[in-house]
């Protein structure tokens, strides 16, 4: 006879592929229509995941319609079943596969879409954290500016896309529907919640490199170095000041202050 965890495997098996036989255990004596009504439960459980990545990526779905997106949801579903019993987690990988989905091929930029929203999921679930207001800079003296470091709100998120990626989410997904759309553009973008609602924003010349080193450890001079290097208009003092406005910024490191110049 077989074992209560054999049969739980075989069922998950063949509720996941339907190339495969309804497990024995699952009625004795076999009955006629098991098939088909096994078949409900296989149907269910897609439908059920197909609604769960409609609710996380409502842009998505709206930029290619409803029948694309359930037939690429279902390609997904194959590939990349769910590891964990929490739905709302499901989809991590959607911006991914949609990148090598071969349908998909004439809207490249549904990709960093699916990413965005993405994060923004994150973001909207991600610890809460006071954010500290720029006046906290102005009692330290200036010279040891350049050496602090930042801890950033644990929500923040990053994303850098060759595609104008945060018009194309707030055109698809209502957040502002008369937003001008250049294709010819690319957008580095900031999602965050600092309070109740998540803030999603492009970020000007330099900022990804910005925040992605400080994020990375990086002291304030020398994550103003990084971005400067590779964007010649960086302006620190415009980063830094944004930085503060949107809540990323949720404690302030003291570093080793500078050596004086003899």
């Amino acid at each position: 006879m077989p074992q209560h965890a054999d049969t739980q495997n075989d069922f998950a098996a063949a509720l996941c592929n339907a190339a495969l036989p309804v497990p024995d255990a699952v009625v004795t004596p076999p009955v006629a229509g098991q098939d088909r009504r096994f078949d409900v439960y296989r149907n269910n459980r897609m439908v059920s995941l197909i609604e769960a990545l409609e609710a996380t990526f409502p842009a998505v779905l709206r930029l290619v319609g409803e029948a694309f997106f359930k037939a690429a949801a279902r390609a997904y579903i194959d590939r990349e079943p769910p590891r964990s019993p929490v739905l709302l987690l499901y989809g991590r990988r959607f911006g991914d596969f949609l990148d090598g989905f071969a349908p998909a091929a004439n809207v490249p930029y549904l990709g960093d879409v699916a990413r965005l929203e993405w994060a923004r999921l994150n973001a909207f679930h991600a610890a809460d954290a006071e954010p500290l207001a720029i006046d906290c800079l102005s009692a330290l003296p200036p010279e040891d500016l350049g050496g602090l470091r930042f801890a950033l709100h644990p929500s923040l998120q990053l994303l850098r896309s060759r595609w104008p990626v945060v018009s194309l989410w707030a055109v698809s997904s209502g957040s502002d529907p008369a937003a001008a759309v250049d294709m010819n553009c690319n957008q580095d973008a900031l999602v965050i919640r600092p309070a109740l609602s998540v803030d999603t924003r492009v970020l000007p010349g330099g900022g990804f490199d910005f925040i992605g080193a400080l994020l990375s450890g990086a002291s304030l001079a020398e994550a103003a170095e990084q971005a400067a290097s590779n964007d010649p208009a960086f302006d620190l003092a415009v980063h830094l000041q944004g930085m503060f406005e949107v809540g990323a910024v949720t404690a302030v490191i003291p570093g080793s202050p500078e050596p004086k110049q003899e």
